[in-house]
């Protein structure tokens, strides 16, 4: 592994001005771009301390080998250069924007002599126009057979065009009225022009200037006593309409935008954009995407900026693709740092204005909502999916197994997770997880002790003794025979209530260095020794064994990794719902110690009754005195006492001293 301090450059050989830098591995390969307004300053980041970098970052520098720049003029120019490399090397360490999937979109051959339209997927090409990209294949072929009756354009290959107008005799559409049939010179070139104009102009928006002169055509018609001429145009205002119902509505003003939004953790991020155009949903796209470096959402959206918008530039020299690509505004989360520079850049591309902002109110936040829920579902579902892959989890317990040199696969799996706030109310709880599924029926919660709660070391430590005790417990009744009037209950014999007489093969605790040696010593004094034990810090995402002074760092796309994450994701959800409940009784408790005549039966009433301060909060006098026990006077005095009390939260929390 080399070490950063043999390729850092001098000092003072890094310039000052804004550039854009490269860094190589031993191969000369380039595995990260990236550019800075400062490249000395951002330079010398890389070689700080390694214990103090991001482990992402600190396994980029530790696999690089070399590092070079270039200096440029402006930070437009730095954008430019970073995605042309960024495009030409595909650097591993770097945020790469890739389809979940290949989106089609309508494409309009505007280079052709008779234009055709049809389904493209793919990367853009030059005097090509493009609608969408829409979600199915499919959804572009039904607006085409709606609209074809309108604007009967060519739609054919160039093989079936030359043939037919060989033969002289058109093809199907040709009869039926869905295509004009310039093949055999029914339209000229400029007649067949005129229609893919209009074709072009309805799907970009202006919808209803068209649509007013078919109602004139179609008035005119009927003026003249022409009906048969009259109800086609009627049919064809019909048709658009039936087009127009199937993209909904969501800008009224004929908003031309791209909307993006972003679910992430910290290994992977969902990006979903959705393309309106005059005012319409015209398309959405989706990916997920690897999170190496630590980035936000600014920085996600600096990316999806430089690289989504980057490759439409060079496929159409005119510009025409460019501008259908770069929309007028785009919505985002969160502005980039470098925001101005991202505006002209992409203002270059389109040919005009672009804008750049985060929707606060009205109907444009209202649709940044909606692509923030599907961006978290489609994540969701991509972390479904990988859980529910039978292959995967056999991957994942291999890759585990191998990693970590156990003896066998950890079929059995318990982790371990423990939740206070400044240390009050501390629970920890225990998740097991069986060939890679979740065993909720042997999901435990434990409350720790006051002085087991004095800091996490020791509330793991307690947690894993009286686990591990009760399975102590468990095998000596097992292996030494049953003890006690147990030997007559039926149901201990059938091993009904031995649910931790089964071993784990790992225990997982939520942490790192300390917890897992806090966890190991616990084994050790208990004479266990065929359990592994480690640690999965938050954020780091790195492996600690017992006895090994560096962590296992395993690969960010590794399906280990995943289930050991998805594991400790399971274990803080369970300990944090049960602290949450606790708290919430210990809150309602100690503002109705001081309630005359509530006791302690008629506090736990309460709780049974209700269950949250929030609910006895909001309840009336004769909803209180409902409650078995509690007569109306004491009720009263029950709502008097959270009234005050809410008050006094009110007055702190205003900074007013009561």
């Amino acid at each position: 592994m080399p070490d950063p301090s043999t390729y850092r450059p001098a000092v003072g050989s890094i310039p000052e001005g804004p550039g854009v830098y490269r860094f190589r591995d031993t191969h000369g390969r380039v595995i990260y771009v990236g550019k800075a307004k400062s490249l000395r300053s951002r330079l010398n980041s890389y070689f700080a301390d390694l214990a103090g970098l991001h482990p992402r970052t600190r396994q980029m520098v530790t696999t690089a080998a070399h590092v070079d720049w270039t200096v440029v003029s402006t930070e437009v120019e730095a954008l430019q250069l970073e995605y042309n490399w960024i495009k030409e090397f595909e650097p591993r360490f770097n945020v790469r924007y890739r389809d979940d999937k290949s989106f089609p979109s309508l494409a309009v051959t505007l280079y052709e002599e008779y234009p055709r339209l049809q389904v493209m997927r793919g990367p853009k090409r030059k005097g090509v126009r493009y609608f969408g990209p829409y979600s199915h294949a499919w959804a572009i072929r039904e607006t085409l057979d709606l609209l074809l009756r309108v604007f009967p354009a060519r739609t054919c290959s160039t093989g079936v065009f030359k043939r037919a107008g060989q033969i002289g005799r058109p093809c199907l559409l040709g009869y039926i009225g869905k295509c004009s049939a310039p093949c055999v010179g029914n339209v000229t070139a400029v007649e067949h022009r005129q229609i893919v104009d209009d074709f072009c102009d309805f799907m970009g928006g202006r919808t209803d200037t068209l649509i007013r002169r078919l109602d004139r055509q179609m008035a005119e018609a009927a003026a003249e006593q022409e009906y048969e001429r009259a109800a086609r145009l009627r049919d064809d205002i019909g048709a658009l309409r039936r087009a127009l119902e199937k993209q909904a509505v969501v800008l009224g003003d004929g908003t031309d935008a791209d909307v993006v939004a972003f679910a992430q953790d910290d290994l992977e991020a969902s990006v979903q954009v959705f393309h309106v155009r005059g005012g319409r949903v015209r398309g959405q796209r989706g990916w997920i995407v690897d999170k190496v470096e630590d980035v936000g959402t600014a920085d996600l959206v600096a990316q999806f900026l430089l690289q989504v918008y980057g490759g439409d530039a060079d496929a159409d020299g005119s510009g025409a693709a460019s501008r259908d690509a770069v929309p007028r505004e785009i919505l985002v989360p969160e502005l980039p740092e470098d925001v101005e520079a991202h505006i002209r850049r992409l203002s270059d591309l389109r040919g005009g204005p672009v804008g750049i902002r985060v929707p606060q109110r009205g109907d444009k936040r209202a649709l940044m909502d909606t692509v923030q829920r599907n961006a978290g579902e489609a994540f969701a579902r991509h972390r479904i999916k990988r859980a529910s892959d039978l292959t995967a989890r056999s991957l994942a317990l291999a890759e585990i197994q191998e990693s970590l040199d156990l003896s066998e696969a950890p079929l059995r799996i318990e982790c371990i997770d423990v939740s206070h706030v400044q240390g009050t109310n501390v629970v920890g709880s225990l998740v097991v997880f069986e060939d890679g599924v979740p065993k909720r029926s042997d999901y435990r919660r434990f409350l720790i002790s006051s002085e087991g709660g004095r800091d996490d070391t020791l509330s793991v430590a307690e947690v894993v003794r009286r686990r591990f005790a009760r399975y102590l417990r468990e095998q000596s009744e097992i292996g030494g025979g049953l003890v006690g009037d147990a030997a007559d209950r039926p149901e201990i014999a059938l091993g009904a209530r031995r649910k931790f007489a089964y071993p784990p093969n790992l225990v997982v605790v939520d942490g790192g260095a300390p917890q897992v040696q806090a966890a190991q010593a616990v084994l050790d004094d208990m004479g266990i020794e065929d359990i592994a034990v480690v640690g999965l810090a938050k954020r780091m995402e790195e492996i600690w064994v017992p006895g090994q002074a560096d962590p296992v760092i395993l690969a960010r796309t590794s399906e280990a990794l995943y289930l050991l994450q998805r594991i400790r994701d399971e274990a803080h959800r369970f300990a944090i719902t049960h602290h949450r409940q606790r708290r919430s009784k210990s809150m309602l408790a100690s503002v109705l110690d001081d309630v005359p005549g509530l006791g302690e039966v008629r506090r736990k009433a309460l709780l049974v009754k209700f269950g949250s301060l929030r609910a006895l909060r909001a309840a009336s006098v004769d909803q209180v005195s409902e409650v078995p026990g509690v007569g109306p006077k004491t009720a009263e005095a029950v709502v008097a006492a959270l009234a005050e009390d809410t008050e006094a939260s009110e007055r702190r929390a205003n900074g007013v001293r009561s």
